[in-house]
């Protein structure tokens, strides 16, 4: 994880991220990327016959605020002796993170803001979604939801890094009945990375979702594969993914597809 790339804007928790990606960087001895994006396409409207214009004034406002965020950012980061760039793009967010993260090794965002599902399922790099608060580095204690898929297979092999220096990591399978796989190649593969991962099986109560939650609490980080499922079935009937993208109390997530 030597190419961080987080995104700096003005709502909250842009503080939480950029300082996150400066820990994770200076352990990994890695280099930030910090992009603010300001997306022209929220500053175009639509005259009655049928044309559309900027919304000039609008925009500029959006661009100068946008501009001290990125100064702020440079400012944050000027002092502390990690490697950084910042950026700035006008295209969609989604579009303009997934192009900036194509040789990024991983991306922060807030789970507020919105981006990390569709990050998930658009960008090749893996999602470190977060709370409103910084993720402590080196992490404390992490758990993985283990469902033997390609998408947890995926977020497993992304967060060996971050994993390799926790204290505690719980690889979690939730399992409809006793006798359950018992997630040996997952246990294997970490152990080659220097994770010494203790393997629980719990029957599902209720939901998968709120099942793995309850093994999960108090942890500081949740690995878990992105949308297993259909997304559009995950929005409209409930998910895992959804769920712990909505949990206020929910760890910070560290999802790929």
């Amino acid at each position: 994880m030597r190419s961080i790339l987080v995104n700096a804007d003005r709502k909250p928790g842009s503080d939480a991220r950029l300082q996150t990606a400066v820990d994770i960087a200076r352990r990994e001895n890695g280099h930030v990327t910090v992009l603010v994006d300001t997306p022209v396409s929220r500053y175009i409207a639509m005259d009655p016959m049928g044309g559309s214009y900027v919304i000039s004034e609008a925009l500029d406002k959006a661009l100068e605020a946008d501009d001290e965020v990125a100064a702020a950012a440079e400012t944050h980061l000027a002092g502390t002796g990690v490697p950084f760039e910042v950026i700035r793009c006008e295209d969609d967010p989604v579009t303009a993170f997934a192009y900036a993260a194509r040789l990024a090794d991983l991306i922060v965002v807030s789970r507020s803001g919105g981006l990390a599902g569709d990050l998930a399922l658009r960008a090749r790099a893996p999602v470190l979604a977060l709370a409103e608060t910084p993720l402590k580095v080196p992490v404390g204690t992490a758990c993985i939801g283990w469902d033997g898929g390609e998408q947890a297979a995926a977020a497993l092999r992304a967060a060996a890094p971050l994993l390799a220096q926790c204290s505690s990591v719980k690889l979690i399978c939730v399992v409809e009945k006793e006798g359950g796989f018992p997630a040996t190649d997952a246990l294997r593969y970490l152990s080659r990375h220097g994770v010494n991962a203790e393997l629980e099986e719990h029957e599902r109560v209720h939901s998968t979702q709120e099942t793995l939650a309850a093994a999960a609490q108090g942890a500081d980080l949740l690995v878990m594969g992105a949308y297993g499922k259909n997304r559009v079935r995950e929005f409209l009937f409930g998910g895992v993914t959804e769920f712990f993208l909505k949990e206020a109390t929910a760890p910070a997530l560290l999802l790929a597809h």
